[in-house]
């Protein structure tokens, strides 16, 4: 049985899995890098410290899984996305460890971008078999707006300022929750009754772009003018909800694709599914698409399916 083993050294995880020839997950295991408590994330130098520190026991865990299977190839993320000038540090540390596990395997190392391997980990399981679909990218170094076609990824939109994870982070840590605030956030804005759409969206160029740094400056606001926790927490999910919205009906109206796929670490949140989701039945236009919630964040499920894509000459 032979299986392909991804590498991914993202801002906020390191992460490790394979898959098998089919292309089924055998094994996926994560770790969030250190963050100390009151901080709103890393400077790259100490979240290549991090991976540097983590990968080599993620690497022996993951060889606990694989007895009976023979590695036929690595790959890593080596770059955040397909444009020839995307570049981080981190991605670097990812990149080293593949390459020397290929060379002393003797097997091919395949790249790929941090943002496919978000979009194939996202196909897992999601029931979308077109190739060609918008998808929509939230997380919290990305909040992009594409349209796939086939192997062809399009920018179309997007943020301006802040991501959407920042959005949540920021308001988070400010609420005194720890980075990355997410969970807990969510775990807040279930206590509140409903939400009151006081944070307002920010659009422009027919709805492809997107604002937050505004919501994020006012939801601060709310905070140092006494403004219930809980109630500061559902305005950010209700906020996120329209706003995302809006970007998906943007991109269908620009492409005519009706199929979407909502992937990053943001679209792990249930609410924020089932806000969306909601708003999406009310308009009844899209075929919204999600991963499963743990092929959401940042993980190398998508990396090593691209890896076992790319052995097999499928991309």
């Amino acid at each position: 049985m032979k299986a392909v083993v991804g590498i991914d050294t993202s801002n906020y995880t390191t992460s490790v899995a394979a898959v098998d020839a089919q292309g089924n997950v055998i094994a996926s295991i994560r770790k969030l890098l250190p963050v100390k408590t009151g901080e709103r994330g890393l400077r790259q130098s100490d979240a290549v410290f991090a991976h540097v520190r983590q990968l080599p026991g993620l690497i022996e865990s993951l060889s606990h899984c694989l007895g009976g299977y023979e590695i036929a190839a690595i790959c890593c993320s080596s770059r955040p996305r397909d444009n020839e000038d995307s570049y981080m540090p981190v991605f670097q540390v990812g990149e080293a460890n593949a390459r020397a596990l290929a060379a002393m395997l003797g097997v091919p190392c395949f790249y790929t971008t941090h943002q496919r391997g978000h979009m194939q980990a996202a196909l897992i399981d999601a029931g979308l078999e077109d190739r060609r679909f918008l998808m929509i990218h939230l997380s919290g170094g990305t909040t992009e707006l594409l349209h796939a076609d086939h192997d062809a990824l399009q920018l179309l939109g997007g943020t301006k300022d802040l991501h959407a994870g920042q959005f949540v982070d920021r308001v988070g840590v400010a609420l005194g929750l720890d980075f990355p605030a997410g969970p807990a956030l969510e775990k807040l804005a279930r206590k509140a009754e409903k939400a009151e759409a006081c944070l307002p969206v920010s659009m422009e160029d027919k709805d492809l772009f997107c604002h937050f740094s505004g919501a994020e400056t006012r939801a601060q606001q709310y905070i140092r003018s006494g403004m219930a926790p809980e109630q500061v927490a559902i305005e950010v999910y209700d906020l996120l909800a329209r706003t995302i919205a809006r970007l998906a009906s943007a991109g269908a109206a620009v492409t005519g694709t009706e199929k979407v796929l909502i992937a990053g670490g943001v679209a792990s949140s249930a609410l924020f599914r089932e806000m969306l989701s909601a708003r999406n039945r009310k308009a009844g236009r899209l075929d919204i698409y999600w991963g499963k919630p743990e092929y959401s964040g940042d993980n190398a499920c998508g990396v090593a399916r691209i890896g076992r894509n790319m052995l097999l000459g499928k991309e």
